[in-house]
């Protein structure tokens, strides 16, 4: 017995000291085995703590979706002294959708010039002037209220698509892969955190739209003050040759002192295989975005995310947040349309929140097939509601639209955000990121300013059907195309593409997943 002790000590301290890995290690060595640096409760919690601040400004893309779904019936009163027409309304619901590609776009160049922090910077200062000019519109005339009020949501649009990358690129480069997958998913949980807020104050203040314009004006305010002391993303930092601040942050976010000396030989060692990276790219004379393009490694996830982007718009996700009340009303749902909404908002919050669990779990591919094919049976159900042999059925409507948006929660919903941080490489993360999600929003300001227009020409029952079709065409789309990034480094997924191998789960990977 005494040996065995022994011989356990002596592997340990090998193990400890660097040493080779033998070849037969007893189940007491793996309990003392301790745990990396970076995966230690100090350095998790400084990742997710400054995760968590960067995604508070986030918080305001879901207000500004939600917020036209509570203010229609109190801005297109006409009884009231100022008010917009139903035309005028269109336009206040879908101007930020349109303007959001122009913030994508932007997020991409601001990623790259002025680094990630400085982008979370920018999308916080804009959001706040957008909800300073929805609080003190114009209450005396007509024609200045609605131009305010349209460069209200311009400006909340351009933060839409300045917040959909920097914070999930920056939880990919400061995290370490056990977590990087929840922190990532920190964005998706925002915004519906926000849709869910925004609902909130729409049921119980139903005809004061410029104090919930208040209300978000001083949470933003408070936001934009707890994010200046973020620190910079180390990768960022050594990409721009700035490398004693690169260690610092590194040095931070393993759980060290902030100082710009590495001592610790497992951080060192990341910093160097960081630094080499980025340097070997910057060698071999990266091309330009454009030219970037015709590699494997990036047109290839470009097409894919397109490709998730344009079916999570063509689903009708944003319509259904947008017009939650009106659809609810129109379904005939029997509660308080407010309160539906405010249903609706809860259950994207609590799906999202154990979607990096659950993606772990199901890996990307199941949970986005899972997603597609619930999706299509709730639009079926919603589409047919009518039916004699349903209408007996209570909260059928209810039922529907809420396992709608879990479902899409699920899947089609998140992964489109979630794998735009894992699937780009390094040189044009930020600009092929931004590119994305421009084409995204874009197609969101599409469904949703053609929804009323559709649902007057065609009813809403059909609106349903096609939107069902799209969802089961989406669950073909992630079968045949997405890849699986599950427990894949960002390295290895970016040399998978530039190799032309295939992203999908083995067969040993998929019993893994079975039996998980």
């Amino acid at each position: 017995m005494a040996d065995n002790s022994n011989s356990n000590k002596e592997e340990f301290q090998a193990l400890h000291n660097g040493g080779t890995k033998p070849r037969i290690v007893s189940n007491l060595n793996r309990d003392y085995q301790p745990k990396p640096l970076g995966e230690q409760s100090r350095a998790l919690n400084r990742q997710t703590i400054m995760v968590i601040i960067g995604n508070l400004g986030v918080m305001s893309i879901g207000m500004g979706l939600g917020l036209p779904t509570i203010t229609q019936n109190p801005m297109t009163d006409t009884n009231e002294k100022v008010y917009l027409t139903q035309s005028q309304f269109t336009w206040f619901a879908s101007l930020n959708l349109l303007a959001a590609p122009l913030g994508g776009l932007l997020s991409g160049v601001l990623l790259d010039k002025l680094g990630r922090k400085y982008t979370i910077y920018t999308l916080n200062i804009l959001a706040l002037i957008s909800w300073l000019l929805l609080a003190i519109a114009s209450k005396e005339d007509n024609d200045i209220m609605f131009i305010e009020l349209m460069i209200s949501r311009f400006l909340i649009g351009v933060t839409h698509g300045l917040s959909s990358a920097p914070v999930g690129v920056y939880s990919a480069e400061i995290s370490t892969p056990k977590i990087r997958g929840r922190l990532i998913l920190g964005t998706s949980i925002s915004v519906s955190l926000g849709i869910t807020i925004i609902y909130v104050l729409g049921y119980f203040i139903r005809s004061d739209w410029r104090l919930i314009g208040w209300i978000c004006t001083t949470f933003q305010l408070l936001t934009l003050i707890s994010v200046l002391p973020m620190p910079e993303s180390p990768n960022w930092l050594i990409s721009k040759g700035r490398l004693p601040e690169a260690r610092k942050t590194l040095n931070y976010f393993r759980g060290l002192d902030k100082k710009a000396v590495i001592t610790h030989p497992e951080v060192l060692a990341e910093f160097n295989i960081l630094q080499k990276n980025i340097q070997l790219a910057e060698g071999q004379k990266t091309p330009s975005f454009w030219k970037s393009l015709r590699l494997p490694e990036v047109y290839k996830p470009l097409l894919i995310l397109i490709g998730m982007f344009a079916f999570q718009q063509l689903t009708g996700i944003f319509v259904i947040i947008v017009y939650a009340v009106q659809i609810s009303m129109e379904a005939g749902v029997s509660i308080d349309p407010f309160m539906c909404a405010v249903l609706i908002g809860l259950a994207r919050l609590l799906t999202t929140c154990p979607m990096a669990y659950l993606l772990e779990k199901w890996g990307r591919r199941r949970a986005g097939m899972i997603s597609a094919a619930g999706m299509t049976v709730s639009m079926t159900l919603l589409a047919i509601q009518n039916q004699p042999w349903l209408r007996d059925i209570p909260f059928l409507p209810v039922i529907a639209i809420v396992s709608f948006i879990v479902l899409s929660t699920l899947g089609i919903f998140t992964l489109p955000f979630f794998m735009i941080s894992e699937l780009f490489p390094q040189h044009v993360r930020g600009r092929a990121s931004g590119l994305t999600v421009a084409f995204g929003t874009l197609a969101a300001f599409f469904c949703t300013k053609t929804y009323p227009g559709m649902r007057d020409a065609i009813g809403n029952e059909y609106c349903f059907v096609i939107y069902g079709v799209v969802s089961f065409a989406a669950m073909i789309f992630v079968y045949l195309v997405l890849p699986e990034t599950r427990r894949r480094t960002l390295f290895e997924i970016e040399e998978q593409f530039r190799k032309k191998k295939s992203l999908k789960p083995t067969l040993v990977e998929m019993n893994e997943i079975c039996v998980k």
